[in-house]
């Protein structure tokens, strides 16, 4: 017997038929809108019901109309076609009638429409940066924020001859390092944007999407009645690793989230002290292999090999083998006219010198430094960034 996993049962239904082979379908197949856990998503999901029973209405009353002229009128019967080409009443009734109808749906509609445009008395705000290939999370009341990356589990099984099933990957592809979190019951305003290409970000409970477009910012809201974990995706198709950019947001209890705050601003406290801190060389390549497989290997790969032609090879560079403020730079502010993005303000000064020493050590790069430094310390990433500040 053959185990099919399809979406849609009609696969394995047609694979029965088609060749005879019995098939067990595991499907997760709905046909409807998903309702979603807030009030927008609700009345969104309302609104469609409602429009769709009333179309569901006049499809049945037209199609029942034409399925018994059909019958009725057939030529086996010697029905005899009436001869006419105009009947002004008719046709003001069907101008009439579904103008009727369409003002009818507007109402309700932009109603809706209003509402989710209302992003008023807030009662806090989140910016959303999206990046190639995560998102960043700015709570700007609360005065901290992170990055949102793949998990790193999915990260690995995705690679090619990973030697993982992924299907042994909890939530494959759609867990992240750092979720959003949000406290119930309130309004929550979210602005949209994007540091480099357009995204978008999207969790279907919700009941929306908005764009991340670089230069604008678009905002929206949402309010979560329910606790849980609500997962989606980046929905504008934004470069190779487009699918590997998930999102989840968490919705706790009001104390619980007060709690997550006090925790993330400790972590953020530390993370700052960190950069006057010694590491020792295991420290930092330890720590530097982990940035750079979450950061950087997407584009050059976990080999250092690079991809030919759009992302350059670190095993054995001028860059990862050359001089520290050389290799410093590129990290820091990335390179223009290229895909290197800057990490200046996405990793601190002590991933930074992590990933630094992690590459100039990787691959053998070592034994090519010719006399340059392999470890760098966070105190010398502060110094290049107090320079470019100056």
């Amino acid at each position: 017997m053959t185990v099919n996993k399809f979406r849609n049962p009609v696969f394995g239904i047609a694979l029965f038929y088609l060749f005879g082979w019995p098939t067990i379908v595991l499907a997760d197949y709905g046909l409807n809108m998903t309702e979603g856990v807030t009030s927008v998503s609700k009345r969104v999901y309302d609104l469609h019901m409602l429009m769709l029973a009333v179309v569901t209405v006049i499809g049945i009353v037209v199609f029942g109309i034409m399925i018994w002229s059909i019958i009725h009128h057939r030529k086996s019967k010697q029905a005899v076609a009436a001869q006419f080409h105009h009947n002004t009443t008719v046709e003001i009734i069907w101008t009439i009638i579904p103008i009727i109808i369409l003002v009818a749906f507007a109402v309700p509609a932009t109603r809706a429409l209003i509402a989710i445009e209302d992003t008023g008395d807030a009662d806090m705000t989140i910016k959303i940066t999206g990046y190639q290939w995560k998102w960043h999370y700015d709570y700007l009341d609360e005065g901290f924020s992170f990055f949102s990356t793949l998990a790193q589990d999915s990260n690995e099984s995705r690679k090619l001859d990973s030697g993982i099933d992924p299907r042994t990957v909890k939530n494959y592809l759609l867990e992240v390092d750092n979720p959003v979190v949000v406290p119930i019951n309130k309004k929550i305003r979210l602005l949209t944007t994007s540091n480099d290409v357009i995204h978008a970000w999207w969790i279907p409970e919700l009941g929306w999407k908005r764009d991340a477009i670089p230069g604008f910012i678009n905002d929206n809201w949402t309010v979560v009645n329910k606790p849980g974990t609500y997962r989606g995706q980046c929905t504008e198709l934004c470069g190779k690793d487009h699918g590997y950019m998930p999102i989840v947001f968490k919705a706790v209890t009001e104390a619980e989230y007060i709690a997550w705050v006090k925790e993330m601003k400790s972590m953020q406290t530390r993370a700052a002290a960190e950069g006057d801190k010694t590491f020792t060389r295991d420290e930092l390549l330890a720590r530097g292999e982990q940035i750079y497989n979450a950061s950087c290997a997407a584009c050059h790969l976990p080999t250092g090999q690079g991809i030919p032609g759009a992302f350059p090879a670190l095993v054995g560079s001028m860059i990862t083998t050359g001089p520290i403020g050389g290799h410093l730079n590129i990290i820091l502010n990335g390179k223009v006219g290229t895909a290197m993005a800057a990490f200046s303000g996405q990793l601190s000064d002590a991933d930074i010198a992590a990933v630094a020493t992690y590459e100039r050590n990787a691959w053998g790069n070592a034994e090519k430094l010719a006399g340059n430094e392999d470890i760098v310390q966070p105190v010398e990433v502060k110094a290049l960034r107090d320079v470019a500040s100056n």
